[in-house]
């Protein structure tokens, strides 16, 4: 069987990483609004730390939350300095008037 030929990598896709995790922080707080209530009825049945670990999900996503937030704003000024450093190698002219 011949060997088809490797195709380069395509560039990774752009996420909205702080409304990910934003979405999955809010699901752990609510999770453990949610099993507060029944905290008595979840230790008798061995199952007391479940809240505890929904909030500690929650305040962990918090921290990712300021990784991702601090990650954003980073990759655009490194993108804003780098479009600074190298403005358009094009000549001042029009793309569609260009002759390459």
């Amino acid at each position: 069987m011949p060997k088809t030929p490797l195709h380069p990598s395509p560039p990774p896709l752009e996420a909205n990483d702080v409304a990910i995790v934003g979405g999955g922080t809010v699901l752990w707080f609510v999770a453990f609004l949610a099993l507060l209530p029944f905290q008595g009825t979840l230790s008798e049945h061995g199952h007391g730390t479940w809240p505890w670990i929904c909030l500690s999900g929650g305040l962990l996503g918090l921290i990712g939350l300021w990784y991702c937030r601090a990650r954003r704003d980073a990759i655009a000024r490194s993108r804003a300095a780098a479009a600074a450093e190298h403005p358009a190698d094009d000549g001042g002219q029009d793309p569609a008037t260009r002759s390459d």
